[in-house]
């Protein structure tokens, strides 16, 4: 009988620990509605460092309904996510800066099939929007078998998870969004096979992939960039420009490819960004001028302001842009942030002005090899 009733106290108490547990205020003083509108405007991505606080805060942000109202009720800004590898040891890691603190944080790493034997040849593009990163492709570690894998991080878990496979394996190839869809193109199968010509598109909702219109030719090198329906793709100038480049164009509504204007494939000389519906490179010769391209005229024209700041911003570069400014990531990571205006005196002249980010010391080693910006 005392056996009996000594573990009955000990089933009450952890009864009665477990409804403290769940009683526990979330924030001692304040009604749990309040408290969780507090945890639902915390910015990203602090809402998977405060998980540790306590066990309360951890059940109320893995909760799924947390989750959907933060989707609903918050207010997403953007953040600047950047792929980058270290030159001596080849090792990948993905990092996030918040470009109103210039704070960076680290993201979980990137789940790979194998380890990567060279981390260009992955492709990345992004759904900002959404919150998602998408990984694709890449070489493995025997240096000769390209990979079919889809890699998606989601901003609102801080988690990567796997999903559906390209149909052709690739890597050394370009990926872009285009109508809330990702477009891959080119690539190679293996370290000696031609560039691969079919084209393919990935639907994140239905998590499916579909081909499209196949490449009339195999592109060398790639740089692409996206601006309304359209998809542009240049192998790029190569220095001392030995040869022309060539150019193609995607047109998402005729499913169906064209020859890019010379004016546009003869200037297209450095890494490409797209502010609203202008299309700009920085080249990568030089000074690195920044020019912006003229499709009435089919020339590009330099860019006025600043000079840009090629001591603090060495090559290679990985560009994005977001409300109205550039991002520019550079070797050791620095960003240079270039925000564009109209010219006063010259009417329709772009000016930019530069500001630079410089990165922590723990990042000199690295150099990026894409930045997409994410909402979050």
């Amino acid at each position: 009988m005392a056996a009996l009733t000594s573990s009955a106290t000990e089933n009450s108490n952890e009864e009665r620990s477990s409804s403290n547990k769940k009683s526990e205020p979330l924030i001692p003083g304040l009604p749990d509605e309040i408290a969780e509108l507090c945890l639902l405007y915390l910015p990203y991505p602090y809402q998977a460092l405060v998980r540790s606080v306590s066990a309360s805060w951890n059940r109320a942000i893995t909760d799924p309904a947390f989750l959907h109202c933060k989707k609903s009720l918050s207010f997403p800004l953007p953040y600047l996510f950047v792929f980058a590898f270290n030159k001596s040891t080849a090792r990948i890691q993905w990092q996030a800066l918040d470009p109103r603190s210039g704070r960076w944080f680290v993201l979980p790493p990137m789940p790979c099939e194998s380890k990567p034997a060279c981390p260009q040849g992955f492709a990345c593009a992004s759904l900002p929007r959404q919150g998602m990163l998408v990984v694709l492709g890449g070489l493995g570690s025997d240096a000769e078998c390209s990979l079919r894998s889809t890699i998606i991080y989601r901003t609102s878990t801080n988690q990567w998870s796997s999903a559906a496979p390209m149909p052709t394996a690739r890597s050394f190839f370009d990926a872009g969004r285009l109508n809330n869809k990702i477009m891959v193109v080119g690539g190679s199968g293996t370290c000696d096979s031609d560039s691969i010509r079919a084209v393919e598109c990935y639907d994140p909702e239905k998590d499916t992939w579909a081909a499209v219109a196949t490449m009339p030719a195999g592109l060398a090198k790639y740089d692409s960039t996206v601006m309304g329906d359209k998809m542009y793709i240049t192998e790029g100038w190569t220095w001392p420009f030995m040869f022309s480049p060539r150019g193609l164009v995607y047109d998402s509504k005729a499913d169906a490819w064209r020859e890019m204007s010379p004016g546009m494939r003869e200037g297209w000389t450095g890494v490409s960004v797209v502010v609203g519906e202008r299309l700009l490179v920085i080249s990568e010769y030089g000074d690195c001028p920044m020019k912006v391209y003229d499709p009435d005229k089919d020339t590009w024209q330099y860019v006025g302001g600043a000079r840009f700041p090629c001591d603090a911003l060495r090559r290679p570069f990985a560009v994005s842009a977001v409300e109205g400014s550039i991002y520019v990531v550079a070797c050791g990571l620095n960003v240079g942030i270039g925000r564009l205006s109209e010219s006063e005196a010259e009417k329709g002249e772009l000016q930019v002005e530069w500001q630079v980010l410089p990165a922590p010391s723990a990042f000199r080693g690295f150099c990026p090899s894409s930045c997409q910006v994410l909402y979050a």
